[in-house]
C-alpha cells in the first residue's frame, strides 16, 4: 500500500475508533469491541492506534474522562501574556507545522465575501469528516461534521460569506489540510472576521497544543477584561477549527464550555492533543 493510501486508510481507522471510544465515554470501551468496530484484530488495532495517537487506546480513554478538562486547567493552564500578544508576528508553531496567516481588512469583511473565489472539499480526519474552504491566500474555513452533519456544516460556512463564489476543488486545499492534521509542513490561513474577532483568534493561536486557557484569560489578554461574553461569542464564531484552537478555551471552573462543532468533538480534540503532548518526551528519548 502506498504512503498516501496507507495514510488515508489509517485516518479512517483512527476516526472510526475515536468515534467508538467517545460514544462510550466516560466509561471504558473494551479493546476487542473497538477493534471489531474498525475491522481489525485487537493486536493490530492497538499498534495502529498507539502509532497515530501516541498512547494506547486504554490510556486515551482516560483523557476522555469528564474531569479531564479540570485536570488540564490545573496542570497546563496557559495564562496569555498581553505584551507578547501585542508583538504577535503572524506566525505560530503547532507541533512541527508552520502556520502562516493573514486577515481580511475590515472593508473586505464588510463586503461579506463579494468578489472572493472560495474552493471547498471534504477530507477524512481523525475526528471524522472535515469540510475545508480556502481562497488563494489560505484556508478560511475548517468545520467538523461528525455531530452536525455535512449539510449543516456546509450551510454554516457558506453563510459566513454569502456573496462569495464557491466551487468544489479539494485538490487546491489538500496540502494545507494534510499539513494541519499531520503536523508537518506549512499551512496558510486567510482569516475573515471583524476586528474584535481577529484579536480573539490571535490570542487562541498563542495557546500551545496540549494546553488550555480560559475565556477570562483571553479577555484580559486582548485588553477587554470585562468582555467575557463577547469573547465567548467570538471563540464560537471561529471559522477555522483545530488550526485556530478554540477547543482549548475552557470555563474558569474547568468545564468544557461550548463548542460550535459539538462537545464530543471538543473532548476528542483535547484528549488527542493531551495524549500526543505527554507522549512526545518518550518518543524523543527512544
Amino acid at each position: 500500500m502506498s504512503d498516501d493510501l496507507s495514510h488515508a486508510y489509517h485516518y479512517g481507522i483512527i476516526g472510526r475508533a475515536i468515534e467508538a471510544i467517545a460514544a462510550r465515554a466516560p466509561g471504558q470501551a473494551p479493546l476487542q469491541d473497538v477493534a471489531a468496530s474498525v475491522g481489525l484484530s485487537p493486536a493490530h488495532f492497538q499498534r495502529v492506534f498507539s502509532q497515530w495517537v501516541g498512547v494506547s487506546p486504554k490510556r486515551y480513554q482516560q483523557y476522555l474522562a469528564l474531569d479531564h478538562a479540570r485536570r488540564l486547567l490545573a496542570e497546563r493552564h496557559t495564562v496569555l501574556d498581553a505584551a507578547h500578544l501585542a508583538g504577535l508576528s503572524g506566525a505560530s508553531r503547532l507541533h512541527d507545522l508552520f502556520l502562516r496567516w493573514e486577515a481580511m481588512s475590515p472593508g473586505e469583511y464588510a463586503r461579506a465575501g463579494e468578489g472572493l473565489d472560495i474552493a471547498f472539499g471534504w477530507f477524512a480526519t481523525p475526528f471524522g469528516d472535515a469540510l475545508a474552504m480556502g481562497t488563494d491566500r489560505g484556508l478560511c474555513g475548517l468545520a467538523f461534521a461528525a455531530e452536525t452533519g455535512r449539510d449543516a456544516a456546509m450551510a454554516d460556512l457558506r453563510g459566513r460569506w454569502p456573496r462569495a463564489t464557491f466551487r468544489e476543488d479539494p485538490a487546491v486545499l489538500a496540502a494545507w489540510v494534510e499539513a494541519a492534521f499531520r503536523g508537518t509542513g506549512e499551512a496558510r490561513l486567510h482569516l475573515m472576521g471583524a476586528p474584535f474577532q481577529i484579536k480573539v483568534w490571535e490570542a487562541l493561536l498563542q495557546v500551545p497544543s496540549g494546553h488550555v486557557t480560559t475565556y477570562s484569560d483571553i479577555a484580559t489578554a486582548i485588553g477587554r477584561p470585562t468582555a467575557m461574553r463577547a469573547v465567548g461569542t467570538a471563540v464560537g464564531r471561529n471559522p477555522v477549527s483545530f488550526l485556530i484552537p478554540c477547543h482549548r478555551a475552557l470555563r474558569k471552573a474547568g468545564g468544557l464550555g461550548g463548542y460550535h462543532w459539538g462537545l464530543g468533538v471538543k473532548r476528542a480534540l483535547l484528549a488527542w492533543e493531551a495524549a500526543r503532548y505527554e507522549a512526545e518526551p518518550l518518543e524523543g528519548a527512544a
